[in-house]
């Protein structure tokens, strides 16, 4: 598939403007992101149509609290990714170099189809970084919104704004990982800088309708002091304001950080202390058993708006415009009349290469 975004250098060489890696390519070779690559002197796409995998989620996993709670969401990546965290969760995705990876193969059509039959609300292009399969994601993100069906981007936000522009107008929601907030973690973590992604949370915020929700991933020893969790849900606070919720989820070991134990609980509770202390209405713990940490709260009376455990939601406390039952206080978001009923599961899904579109 023709890659958009990239221009000939004087050199010789072609560079690749999607993100803020510049990756400057010879003949033959591919970007960092590994789906990227020069093919007869112009940008392909090297993964359109081919996935990963497919799975039925709970739209909670993606995290999403305030985004049409207890629905089913079908979530779908390719390979590849345009930043190197140590840490990464989804690496022998993220980091794979095999095509053998991409088992499943599926237009953009057959996708939206396939996520109608199976009663989902949305589609998520998750577990690598959409950004790297611009072209693929628009345009099943197109499909999906001619059958009704929402489009979620969970990503990093390490993305130009040219092409950020052209992504977004096709989402409706997304999640986006803060992994820090040091230009020494983005660095040193992660390959990458700091700066593109507060570009992208305030593009969001300013500049588009789309529902977003930040993550940020605690680690012990790296990004878990109080001042850095201050300074950062200070940021939020200051620039994207109290409403857009925040999700401190626990880190486990994985791929190049095994050294490092898993998060404490308590850690990601005075992160979340912090964040109310800061102004912040909705912060969340993840990856860990919270009731309190879990569940969304209303914050002019303290009523629990949606009680969680894990997944699954307990009680539902919103009136058909999304107030509190209570005191009729707005709680921002996407929601409708009655939550789904998804609840927990996970389904694995196989879409034939041969299904017609």
């Amino acid at each position: 598939m023709p890659g958009r975004y990239w221009h000939a250098l004087a050199d010789g060489r072609v560079q690749c403007d999607l993100c803020p890696r510049f990756c400057k390519l010879h003949e033959g070779q591919r970007g960092l992101c590994f789906v990227r690559a020069r093919r007869d002197d112009r940008m392909v796409l090297t993964t359109y149509g081919r996935s990963s995998g497919f799975c039925v989620d709970p739209i909670e996993k993606k995290p999403l609290n305030h985004f049409l709670p207890g629905t089913a969401v079908l979530s779908f990546g390719t390979a590849g990714c345009n930043l190197a965290c140590r840490f990464c969760q989804n690496w022998d995705i993220s980091k794979s170099r095999a095509i053998d990876t991409l088992a499943d193969a599926a237009s953009p059509a057959v996708i939206a189809r396939t996520a109608a039959d199976l009663s989902c609300r949305s589609v998520a292009f998750t577990y690598n970084d959409p950004v790297i399969f611009h072209e693929y994601a628009i345009d099943v993100a197109d499909a999906c919104r001619e059958r009704g069906i929402k489009s979620v981007a969970v990503t990093a936000g390490y993305v130009c704004s040219e092409p950020r522009s052209e992504f977004y107008r096709h989402m409706d929601a997304a999640n986006v990982d803060l992994k820090a907030f040091t230009e020494r973690f983005y660095q040193r973590v992660c390959s990458g800088h700091l700066s593109p992604v507060l570009e992208t949370l305030v593009y969001l915020k300013r500049e588009t309708s789309i529902w977003f929700e930040i993550t940020t991933l605690i680690i012990p020893g790296e990004n878990d002091s109080e001042a850095e969790i201050d300074a950062l849900t200070q940021w939020i606070m200051e620039e994207l304001g109290p409403d857009v919720p925040l999700h401190f989820t626990a880190f486990h070991p994985d791929w190049k950080m095994m050294d490092k134990p898993p998060t404490a609980p308590e850690t990601l509770t005075r992160a979340r202390r912090i964040g109310l202390q800061n102004g912040l209405r909705y912060v969340y713990c993840g990856n860990v058993h919270d009731d309190v940490g879990g569940s969304t709260w209303c914050h002019a009376c303290g009523a629990c708006l949606i009680a969680r455990d894990w997944y699954h939601l307990l009680s539902w406390a919103l009136d058909a415009k999304g107030r509190c039952h209570r005191c009729g206080t707005p709680c921002p978001g996407v929601f409708e009349p009655q939550p789904g009923d998804w609840g927990a599961y996970r389904r694995p899904v196989r879409i034939a290469p041969t299904a017609p579109a």
